[in-house]
């Protein structure tokens, strides 16, 4: 007899064509930043404000395009096929930006953007569709679980790729592997279509739903005129000219999802408000933790102690995870007292006859000897840390909430959102130790620093994104479970504005324990206001599920 599967057929497939995508998207993110702000090997040479801003709006816009994605999908495309536009998209943008020049860099971002809007939310609606079979549905956040655990296993191995990429050929060999790695994805998506193309219908539409040109005539005609109208109001309301745009062109859209509480059937209008309320707070666990690519990378590349052991230096090297600098004087970019790079009157990177920068703030103890070299561990790989917990604590955190299940103690969806915020909140705590302990950035300081932040906040992690997930798709509507995870990605989109906005502020602060507090007091408000809706949000998930 054939053994009955706990889990749906087609979640092997899904798994990896995430991971796929995830390998591409994380490998440009974990070098994104690097490679605007580099100076001296063919970047891009930005201010590391501008960059952070060019950041938070980049990450942004990717989630917030699944709005569009999400409603075409469920009105007119079909998942299958919005998944498999998506793909193709972000794989020649992924490709393109290895081409030098503005207009490449820009119109590649674009396709990343849009295509990220077609593929986000409709592959994690496909997975949800799968486990809405009676048989498979008390797996549902295990499925999920796994199904994240996929995403992190690519976001883990690709910073390995980037760092050898570019550091043994140069920039644009790395974005390169980020799209093979995405078309990979899509031939492995078509491989399992079999296993789930019968969960891909398209639902009718009932009479009190808008047609997609009403939307796209009433919500994003309006975004787009009122994110122009942002972006050139004089002057700044928010910070630059990209936050004005953003916030002014989210408004339309976040109205919209709102106005659905007035349209809706009664029946429906209690769990889309419950998703709604839970979209509010969640915006500020993606804008605490969204700074790993812009403000904790500042922190690896400039304040933290990089150096390798001498044991590991050789099979780092093989892997190309190994970052050289030489104690010699040499032409080097000229930094500030916060390793930004100081420019002249006519705006180019001005240049100083110095050792590394890297030794500025070495203490002298750690230095070699004059001309000798100093093996580092490559700034991106630091990128990796987290996903490594998600894929080595989830199978203890779905273990963990089984067992308390059994006992019938395992917290609701919505209490595990609460102890992600919470758990947020404390790894912030630990940068603020950080900070302390190298003297506000005198001293550079350990990198289990970094460690111990990433897996305190992995822990968070996992407790809130996966469950959120899961959660959309419990409580949507079935005609519209793929616009309301688009309402997911546009509340994580928000959230990635902010910290961008939030980064661009790092240089603001003289004591850098200060940038630190403040993300904990914002992480610790979220975390009380999910608490006081518990109960309500509570009921709501019970009658739905």
């Amino acid at each position: 007899m054939q053994k009955e599967r706990n889990h749906p057929a087609g979640l092997p497939y899904l798994f990896f064509t995430e991971m796929w995508e995830r390998f591409g998207y994380y490998l440009i993110i974990g070098i994104f930043f690097l490679y605007m702000t580099d100076t001296e090997r063919g970047g891009l040479a930005f201010d590391r404000k501008d960059a952070s801003d060019i950041f938070g709006t980049f990450i942004a816009l990717v989630y917030l395009t699944p709005f569009i994605g999400g409603l075409l999908a469920d009105r007119i495309l079909g998942l299958r096929v919005a998944i498999t536009i998506g793909g193709i998209l972000m794989g020649l943008g992924y490709i393109g930006l290895s081409l030098p020049g503005p207009t490449a860099f820009y119109t590649s971002l674009g396709l990343i953007i849009l295509g990220n809007g077609f593929f986000k939310p409709n592959i994690s609606t496909l997975l949800g569709n799968l486990y809405n079979e009676p048989k498979f549905k008390p797996r549902k956040d295990a499925g999920y679980n796994i199904f994240y655990m996929g995403i992190n296993i690519g976001a883990f191995i690709c910073n390995f790729f980037a760092a050898y990429l570019r550091n043994a050929f140069g920039w644009g060999e790395a974005f390169i592997a980020a799209g093979v790695g995405m078309f990979l994805g899509v031939i492995i998506f078509w491989i399992g279509n079999r296993h789930y193309k019968h969960m891909d219908v398209i639902k009718p539409a009932n009479p009190e739903d808008m047609g997609v040109g009403r939307v796209f005539g009433m919500v994003l005609l309006p975004a787009v005129v009122a994110g122009f109208l942002g972006w050139s109001i004089p002057g700044n309301v928010f910070g630059s000219d990209s936050t004005d745009a953003f916030i002014f062109g989210a408004l339309p859209v976040a109205l919209f999802y709102v106005s659905l509480l007035f349209r809706l059937k009664p029946e429906d209008k209690r769990p889309v408000a419950a998703l709604l309320s839970i979209y509010g707070v969640v915006i500020i666990f993606w804008a605490i933790f969204k700074q790993n690519g812009t403000a904790l990378t500042t922190w690896a590349e400039s304040y933290t102690d990089r150096e390798l052991p001498a044991a590991m230096v050789a099979p780092a090297k093989q892997l190309g995870m190994v970052q050289d600098v030489t104690l010699t004087k040499d032409t080097i970019t000229l930094t500030d007292e916060q390793f930004r790079a100081v420019k002249d009157a006519d705006g180019k990177v001005a240049k100083t006859y110095d050792f590394p920068s890297y030794y500025r703030n070495l203490p002298r103890d750690h230095w070699p000897e004059e001309g000798g070299t100093t093996h580092l561990l490559s700034t991106e790989i630091f990128q990796s840390i987290n996903p490594f917990f998600v894929v080595a604590l989830t199978p203890l955190v779905v273990a963990a909430f089984a067992f308390l299940r059994r006992r019938n103690k395992e917290p609701s969806t919505p209490g595990k959102i609460f102890l992600g915020l919470l758990i947020t909140a404390l790894s912030t705590l630990l940068m603020v130790g950080a900070v302390y302990a190298g003297g506000n950035g005198a001293e550079k300081v350990s990198g289990w620093w970094l460690v111990g932040t990433y897996g305190v906040i992995t822990i968070g992690e996992l407790c809130l994104s996966p469950m959120g997930l899961s959660l959309v798709s419990k409580l949507s509507p079935p005609r519209i479970t793929a616009l309301m995870m688009g309402g997911w990605s546009l509340a994580t989109s928000i959230g990635n504005k902010m910290s961008g906005v939030l980064a661009s502020l790092w240089d603001s602060y003289s004591h850098k324990a200060s940038f630190f507090w403040v993300n904990c007091v914002v992480s610790l408000i979220a975390a009380l206001a999910i608490l006081a809706m518990l109960k309500w949000l509570r009921k709501i998930v019970a009658e739905h599920t």
